[in-house]
Parts: structure tokens; sequence; C-alpha cells
């Protein structure tokens, strides 16, 4: 039988982010697809890399990230969460989050092992759970509220290796609350299983709502490998910065895939993100409230324009709105021709579940968008309600 890792990535295809900014660019639609700014982020972390570069910062880093990118990912995490981590063994520098989730899971898995994740989930864990030769087990956050069913996840749990935790959580805005998170905790160390939790927009919550990394709950320090990514944080998506942290066990695991994927680079974008990190909160705070305010004005441009929205994001960078009252049977067609009809982008949430008939007419925008970007959409989406 033919087990090869292409075999076992058919079914995953090109994403339909790659075709959406694809269709985008032949197209010139404003792209509230994919979770990139149209702006870049603060002009001192450019400044930053430059001085870097000119410094002669440009060889291959250590293969788990410069030192000072890694003190200072363990400074931010004793800093805002009180978290205890080893900068030599307890922190590996990545390309982005995307790959610390797949040399985890390459390091942590063994081929049959099954990993729980929430549903919809994005687009890379399937893959990279499928590359590892893993089994994925989705636990689905129904909308409208997409709220955590702490039973349907401890079944889920049963016999299986590690969970894969995203909160804040794309696609749907959800930050899981203190309560939520208690139980995922009670599930992991009655079920023995490793948590691989995915934060990269733990900077980018809203109104009233806290992110609380599982580690930091009773037991978890210990069996949480914690990714997170300088791209969300700081606008600047493709640095493709990311790192894992956590026990060194963990971390040596995910060490061990990473070395022989892409070993090292962004020797000077390293330097520069760790001044990002030692400054994280003068620095993403005007950021969060400007993403606040275009998730608000996002949100009442598509109530205005005839979608049904029952809650707004409290975090990330997108907002997910039911097209149904448009007449919208199918989200992901109606967003294929979206793009031609209105000029606008963007991105079925059927895209991250399993069956693709779930969520069949909800819809997710992006709104890391400049203003103008947000008001030119919604004015184009209202034009075409008006059109029928």
């Amino acid at each position: 039988m033919d087990d090869s890792v292409a075999r076992r990535l058919r079914p995953f295809g090109t994403t339909i982010f790659t075709e959406m900014s694809a269709l985008a660019q032949r197209t010139g639609a404003l792209n509230l697809g994919q979770g990139f700014p149209d702006e870049d982020g603060p002009a001192e972390l450019v400044e930053a890399a430059a001085a870097a570069m000119r410094a002669g910062r440009n060889q291959y880093a250590p293969l788990a990230g410069v030192p000072e990118l890694r003190r200072a990912v363990a400074a931010h995490q004793r800093r805002r969460y009180g978290l205890e981590v080893d900068p030599d063994a307890g922190v590996q520098v990545t390309f982005g989050a995307t790959e610390a989730i797949a040399a985890a899971l390459l390091g942590l898995l063994e081929p049959g092992e099954a990993v729980v994740a929430l549903e919809p989930t994005y687009d890379s864990y399937g893959a990279a759970v499928a590359m590892a030769g893993g089994i994925l087990r989705p636990v689905t956050l129904h909308a409208p509220e997409f709220a955590l069913d702490l039973e349907r996840l401890e079944a889920a749990a049963a016999g299986a290796r590690i969970l894969l935790l995203n909160t804040p959580h794309n696609p749907t805005g959800r930050v899981l609350t203190q309560a939520e998170l208690e139980g995922v905790a009670r599930i992991c160390r009655e079920h023995d299983l490793i948590a691989i939790t995915d934060e990269v927009y733990e900077q980018l919550v809203y109104d009233d709502a806290v992110h609380v990394p599982l580690a930091t709950l009773p037991g978890m320090a210990e069996r949480t490998l914690t990714i997170s990514s300088a791209g969300k944080a700081f606008s600047f998506t493709g640095w493709k910065i990311g790192w894992c942290s956590g026990p060194p066990r963990l971390v040596a695991a995910a060490r061990a895939a990473k070395q022989f994927m892409t070993f090292a680079g962004g020797t000077p974008l390293q330097h520069a993100v760790a001044h990002g990190l030692d400054h994280a909160e003068r620095l993403t705070t005007p950021l969060a409230a400007q993403l606040q305010a275009n998730r608000d004005a996002l949100a009442d441009g598509l109530t205005s324009a005839g979608f049904a929205l029952s809650r707004r994001s409290a975090g990330t960078y997108f907002l997910n709105a039911d097209a149904a009252p448009l007449g919208v049977t199918d989200a992901a067609a109606w967003c294929r021709e979206l793009p031609h009809r209105a000029g606008v982008v963007a991105i079925p949430a059927s895209a991250f579940h399993a069956s693709p008939d779930s969520a069949p007419t909800l819809v997710r925008f992006a709104f890391c968008k400049s203003p103008q970007t947000i008001a030119a959409a919604v004015e184009r989406l209202q034009r075409l309600r008006g059109a029928g």
C-alpha cells in the first residue's frame, strides 16, 4: 500500500487562501480573505532589522535561534504571564508559527496516534498531523456562539496523544474563557495529553476579553508547548519569525524535527523581533486598538449590507458573518463569485472544516486592513445588496 506523505497530503490540495489571494490579484479585488495587513507594523522594528543587517548579523543563526530573541521570549513569558522558561533549553525559534506547529507534531507524534483540535481549524493543522502520520480528531465549535463543548472534548481525548489548542481562535474570533480553559486543563491532566497551544493572536484581544495561556493553569506548564509569532503581534507576517517555548523535553522534540526542515534563518529579523518583544506592550497596544476599531467598522458595515452577525470577535484578525439573509446557500461558491461581482475577497468558513457541508453559509472576513480598505470593501458589499 502506498503510505507516502504525498498520498496523506492529497486531500488538502492547494489551500483556498492561495486560490482566493490569486483571484484578488487577477481581479483587483480588495482582499479581506487572507490574514495579512496592508500596512507595515512599527517603523522601529524595520530600523532594528536594518541595523542588524548593517552590523553584519546576516549569517546562520544558531539552530535554537539568536540568544537575544530566546531571552526576549523567556522574559515576555515571565513578565506577561508569570511563566518561567529556560531561554536556552526551553525556547526554539522557527520560520513562523506554522513551522513550529509542524515541527512539534513531527517531533512528538508517533504514526497512528491521535491529535485533538478545535474545529474549525487553521488549515495547516490537518496537513501537519497527516505529515506526522497522525489522526486528527476535530471537536466542533458550533455557530453562532462557538462555545466549547467539554463533554465532546473529553470523548475525543480518550486514547489521544496531543491536544492542539488555538486561542484566540482562528477563524471564529473566540477567546476561550477561564472556565473553558480549566475544563481543558482537567481533561489534559486526566488523559495525560501533551498540549500544543497556538497563541499567535495573544496580543490581539478586544473589549473585556483576556488571553490566558493554558500553560498557566495548574499542572499544565510541564505538559504544554506554547507557540507564538511576531507576524501577527507586530504586523510583519512576511518576516515569518515564530517560536515555541516550554519544558525542555518538549522543545527538544520540536528542535529535533526543525533542524532538518530549515535549520535557521532570518537572522537580522530575529534581532528585530527581540527588540519588539522587549517592548511588546507599548508596540502592540495601539495595534490592538486600531484592529478593534476596524472590527467594529466592518461589523457595522456587514450588518448594513444584510449579513447576520451573532457576535463580534473577541480576538484575532477575523470576523464571521452569515450570508444566508442574502439568499446564499453555498458560501464557497458565493465567495468564488464575489471578487467578480463586488470586487471583494472573503473565505468560506467551510474551508476550516473537515466536512464541506459544515457552516454552509458562514463567511470569514479579515479586518487587519487599513480603515480605508475596510470602508471601501463595505461600500462595495452594500452596493452588491442593492443590486440584488
